[in-house]
């Protein structure tokens, strides 16, 4: 289930979402593995707040690799690094961004 958020948390004036990977290894007795690391997407235009003129623009919106790859300003992820350029970035890049600002 998702919900929009019309007040989120930017970086660089960009909305983006994280993914973590876990891994459930037992059920009884509950036992979870959450990665070190995982992945952030980031729209390709700056956020503005939804209004009637701009609540289609997809690339401010959404943060879905599948849709903003299509926009003229994507850039991918640069090798090497921590990706603290391009949409695409580590969580550990994305929460030394977080910080500096």
């Amino acid at each position: 289930m998702q919900r929009y958020i019309d007040n989120p948390l930017l970086l660089e004036g960009y909305k983006f979402d994280l993914r973590v990977y876990v891994l459930i290894g037992s059920i009884d007795p509950l036992r979870i593995y959450l990665y070190h690391d995982g992945l952030a997407r980031f729209a390709t235009e700056t956020y503005e707040s939804a209004t009637r003129n701009n609540f289609k623009s997809t690339y401010q919106h959404l943060t879905n690799y599948a849709i903003n790859k299509l926009n003229p300003k994507f850039k991918e992820k640069q090798s090497g690094g921590e990706g603290d350029g391009g949409f695409k970035r580590s969580i550990k890049a994305v929460m030394k961004g977080l910080a500096e600002h």
